[in-house]
């Protein structure tokens, strides 16, 4: 029995289509295997066909042979990543949940294709130098980095190990040269806080419209707060309110802080919102309550905690898009060439028992722009 070249051609293009039709977990088609199987058609030597099953046989072992090209990735590596933050393990749990999860979704799976190697500073900066050693020294092929101290930690330590980070004010801070060319090796999300810091103290004035005198609290040691503090500030003169900067660093001096704060006649606190300030957030909010102070913060999970109220990004939404980034250096991409992403919505977030709490009523019009109200 014969078969014809182009007989022989037309089964092995059938076939292929079958290859092309499976899909491959990560998200590409088998193609080197298709081309091994067009391999066959081209080398084929127009003699005595052989039987069946000797086609089929020699068919499925060059499938099984080739190799399987996954996302552009090599088949079967494992990859690295250094998760590099100043919060604590136990520190906004759903935060870590959100992009572990958005990586699953992308193909990656901690323990199957991916290991990752936790450091946490646990609110202690200066063991940040020492955490990026211990993670270069594993050889990652990506780092992701949640705030602006970690990630000058790690820009000072490597110019070659791709970064993702979650940054504060990327730019302010002189993590990158700019958003749409963020140059060197580092790329992913930042909010620019101090656009908003205007925003944050119109909606703090209309909730008390005779409000004069507010604190405000902050990281000096995060380079984008200290920016942030002038933005502020700013914001406050034009709406005729008197601010005094109120520089936090260790937790053990917090009482003192707000006894001090309240002293002075503060009649309300802003929280800055960097590592730290998240670190704390529930020893903050629950100081600023026993004084019946009013808080305007940068992220809701002040709020949830007892804070009166937020306007700021959604960190689950920035964690969500830090995973793309990191799914796209995996897969070969250069993080100079991956622009840096903004938020695009900012949510103002209110919690009516803190307010009745310290005896304020919500104008409704404010709760009218709430994108979220807790009761």
């Amino acid at each position: 029995m014969r078969m014809s070249i182009r007989r022989f051609t037309r089964l092995t293009n059938a076939f292929s289509k079958k290859v092309d039709n499976h899909k491959v977990a990560g998200g590409n088609s088998g193609a080197r295997r298709v081309s091994r199987v067009r391999y066959l058609a081209c080398c084929y030597d127009p003699g005595p066909m052989p039987n069946r099953r000797w086609f089929l046989g020699a068919l499925s072992v060059s499938l099984l042979v080739a190799p399987l090209a996954v996302g552009g990735q090599h088949a079967g590596k494992v990859y690295r990543m250094g998760w590099l933050t100043g919060l604590s393990a136990s520190s906004a749990p759903h935060l870590a949940a959100a992009f572990i999860q958005a990586l699953q979704q992308l193909g990656w799976v901690e323990g199957q294709n991916l290991v990752i190697d936790y450091r946490y500073a646990e609110g202690r900066f200066d063991r940040l130098p020492s955490l990026v050693d211990e993670m270069l020294r594993a050889k990652p092929d990506v780092i992701f980095a949640l705030g602006d101290q970690p990630i000058q930690a790690v820009k000072q330590a490597t110019t070659t190990v791709p970064v993702v980070m979650i940054a504060c004010d990327a730019v302010a801070a002189g993590l990158i040269s700019s958003l749409a060319r963020p140059g060197a090796n580092i790329t992913g999300v930042t909010c620019i806080s101090r656009e908003i810091a205007g925003k944050r103290m119109e909606l703090l004035k209309a909730n008390r419209p005779r409000l004069s005198r507010v604190a405000v609290l902050y990281n000096p040691d995060d380079p984008g707060k200290a920016v942030e503090w002038r933005e502020t500030e700013t914001a406050g003169r034009t709406l005729g309110l008197s601010l005094a900067p109120v520089p936090i660093r260790d937790p053990k001096e917090f009482q003192a802080i707000f006894t001090t704060i309240v002293g002075r006649g503060t009649e309300a606190l802003i929280i800055l919102g960097d590592p730290f300030t998240v670190l704390y957030a529930r020893e903050l909010v629950e100081l600023a309550a026993k004084h019946r102070l009013p808080t305007m913060s940068a992220y809701r999970e002040f709020v949830v905690t007892g804070g009166l109220m937020s306007y700021g990004p959604n960190l689950v939404e920035m964690r969500r898009a830090a995973a793309v980034y990191v799914d796209k250096v995996l897969r070969g991409a250069r993080p100079a060439d991956l622009p840096v992403e903004q938020p695009t919505k900012f949510e103002l977030v209110i919690n009516l028992k803190t307010a009745k709490a310290l005896g304020l009523m919500i104008p409704q019009s404010l709760l009218a722009q709430a994108d979220q109200v807790i009761e």
